[in-house]
This record gives structure tokens, sequence and C-alpha cells, in this order.
């Protein structure tokens, strides 16, 4: 077997195992609620939390369970004498849904604060920053005229997103800009990783994703390209529902704090690079 489908097949069983392990990750089950706020989610002793299952945000190595917005929810959690009840939840839609009645209480997932989550959801203070790349195969002859260098090359392309991503206002917003339109096919089974996978085995060409997520992917998949930004480098955040303002001014306070940390500082140079 060659190094590509080695490394391919790494990411191919990746992302059969974030598929099973969503799957059949424990639940409890989900009868009409109401989103909590700080003081019945400290009666309960619970903070229910929505996350999504990649190697940077949440991610389970035999019997350890790993991630930058794990750790950091359980460092919250723990502040508070709370238990973190994690789930990984693939839907970016789902996470939304679940945030509004009442099945978790916080998406600890990177959130990009646009006009329409804004509308739907509280925002912390920023946790980090992060940009939005294109996710392309490096030509095979090392003729480098086929890659897209340039936001304007996108004109009449189809880039795949995870279904319901914020970076697909950022993309509509960029076909306006280039005075052209960008496709979008958006795909509900996949994480960005898994996509990431089809793009380098050619079953799709091109898709868009964390840059973070991309940098980790391309490490180990060199036929990628992810030179070509999608968006600027913003802020990204957790969220919580309208309806949790103590427990949005709860987390703030403690971001705020942690964030100045020795140990935030060394849970960030896990899963990032400056």
């Amino acid at each position: 077997m060659n190094l590509f489908k080695t490394k391919y097949l790494k990411y191919l069983i990746l992302g059969l195992i974030s598929a099973l392990v969503v799957t059949l990750w424990p639940r409890k089950k989900e009868v009409p609620g109401h989103p909590r706020d700080y003081a019945e989610i400290i009666a309960s002793g619970e903070l229910r939390v929505a996350t999504e299952y990649n190697s940077i945000s949440f991610y389970v190595d035999g019997d350890t369970i790993t991630g930058f917005h794990y750790e950091l929810i359980e460092a919250f959690a723990h502040s508070k004498e709370l238990k973190a009840q994690v789930t990984p939840v693939m839907s970016f839609d789902q996470r939304l849904e679940g945030l509004s009645n009442g099945t978790y209480d916080v998406i600890a997932y990177g959130l990009l604060a646009t006009s329409e989550l804004k509308d739907s959801l509280l925002l912390t203070e920023p946790i980090f920053l992060n940009k939005q790349v294109l996710v392309q195969r490096k030509a095979p002859d090392g003729n480098d005229s086929l890659l897209i260098k340039s936001q304007l090359d996108l004109a009449g392309k189809t880039l795949h997103v995870v279904k319901g991503s914020p970076s697909i206002l950022r993309i509509r917003n960029l076909g306006n800009e280039i005075g052209d339109t960008i496709y979008v096919n958006e795909i509900d089974k996949y994480g960005s990783e898994q996509l990431i996978s089809l793009v380098a085995h050619g079953d799709i060409d091109y898709a868009v994703c964390d840059e973070s997520i991309a940098r980790a992917a391309a490490d180990s998949l060199p036929q990628l390209d992810i030179n070509t930004a999608i968006s600027f480098t913003q802020f990204y955040s957790w969220g919580v529902s309208k309806q949790s303002p103590v427990l949005l001014d709860s987390l703030n306070s403690w971001l705020n704090h942690f964030r100045e940390s020795k140990e935030y500082k060394e849970i960030y140079r896990k899963y990032y690079r400056d």
C-alpha cells in the first residue's frame, strides 16, 4: 500500500470512528424542555455540552478523551463543582436545536459571530482566533496552475461545507464580492475532517473548514493545499441560549480570567499553532 493510500486510509478510519462514536455515545432520552440558566444548572450539578467530534475539539483515544474545547469546558465545570456531560454532535443544526430545546446548555465549539447566529443565541467572549480556508488537492504532476490560488477563481465552483456552517454566509458574501456565483453543497452526515478526507481521495474537489483542522490534516496528507483563505482571521466563541444570560456572564467571567492563566496557554499550545 503506497503512502497516499495509507494516509487516506488513516483519515477514512478516523471518519468511521467518529461516526461510530457519535452514534453510540450515551445520550439521555430527549424530552421537551427549556433552556436552563445558571441557577438551575448549579442545582442539578450537571452541565450539558454539545461539541463536534474531531482531533481538535473532542477526540476519543482508547479510554482517554482529549480536545481543546473538551479540556476548556471541563476546566470551567470543575471550577464550578459541576459534572460536564459532553456529547459529540456532528450536525451544526442539531447543536443549535439542542440548545434551543434545553438538551444542551452550551455549544463548546468555535462559533463565528455572524449576525444570523447573534439573532438565535448568545455568544461568549472570544476564545481563540481562526479562519476558514479552502481545502483542495495539489496537481499530481506538480503543475500548480490547476490550483485555485485566488478567491476570484472560485466563480462557478462548488464548495462542500458542513450543513449549517457559518461559513456559508461568508461564501455567499464572497460570491457577491467577486460578482459571480459560488455554489455551496451542505453535507449533513460528515464533519470537517471527513470532508477533508473526501477531498484527499478525490471524491470531492473542494471543501471549506477551519484552518486549525485543515492544518492538522495537511500535516499527514501532503497532497492537500490549504493556502487559499475564504475568510479573514476572526474571533470564535462558544454559544448559549438567549434564555441563559446568567450562564453567559459566568462563562465570560471565567474565560476572561482563565485565558490569562498558564493552564490555558498549555492547553492552547497542544492543539493550535500560531
